[in-house]
């Protein structure tokens, strides 16, 4: 399978879990249906535009694609019309957000690998890819990013990263190796939101006693 196809079916993959994500969130803050479709929409495509803007790739393959824009509408109508099926799974917005996170972290790093960049350039982009889509869902339903609050976001993106960049300089597979950073991706997210892991938290300190006890 060449980079190029690679990169292809991990970003459709990835396209589509966001897609679910953002439509689910906007059928949550009760959009109408064109709201849904155009938040399904940056979800899925923020992350892939901000990383082929980035490494000159353009134009980016989100907007040059019908099939992205395909896949955007198909998620975006599968939310709205069968949303309560959706949210009857566990923490739905969630689940696709970290599916789209993984397949998206491996895509933007094999893409970048693709295009000559070194493996710390390689493993921030893969990491931008993934926070992305995430990024512009939240700012676009009035929510702070779950990349600045939530349990190990961002650092399940790098780990995604990661492993593809570790990959390509031992000389693995590319399929195999995405595939397992993004299922490690999505593990690492989904165990994070089960059980609360989280970096610390921003807080105002404890008042010193004056009396130095």
């Amino acid at each position: 399978m060449s980079a190029a196809i690679l990169v292809l079916l991990l970003d459709l993959t990835g396209t589509f879990a966001f897609a679910i994500s953002g439509a689910t969130a906007g059928v949550r803050k009760r959009l109408d249906l064109f709201g849904v479709l155009v938040l399904a929409f940056a979800a899925a495509t923020a992350g892939g535009i901000a990383r082929d803007a980035l490494i000159g790739a353009t134009p980016p393959a989100a907007l040059a694609d019908w099939r992205y824009l395909a896949v955007s509408i198909v998620a975006g109508l599968a939310a709205f019309y069968f949303f309560e099926q959706i949210e009857r799974l566990r923490h739905p917005v969630q689940l696709f957000d970290a599916i789209g996170l993984g397949f998206f972290a491996v895509s933007g790093a094999g893409k970048a690998l693709a295009y000559d960049l070194g493996p710390s350039g390689a493993v921030l982009l893969g990491m931008l890819s993934g926070i992305g889509g995430g990024i512009a869902r939240d700012l676009l339903v009035a929510e702070v990013p779950s990349v600045l609050r939530r349990e190990l976001y961002a650092v399940a993106a790098l780990l995604a990263a990661a492993c593809v960049v570790a990959g390509d300089a031992l000389g693995w597979p590319a399929a195999p190796t995405a595939l397992a950073g993004a299922l490690a991706c999505i593990g690492l997210r989904m165990l994070a939101v089960h059980r609360g892991w989280q970096l610390p938290v921003a807080g105002p300190r404890a008042p010193k006693d004056p009396s130095g006890e």
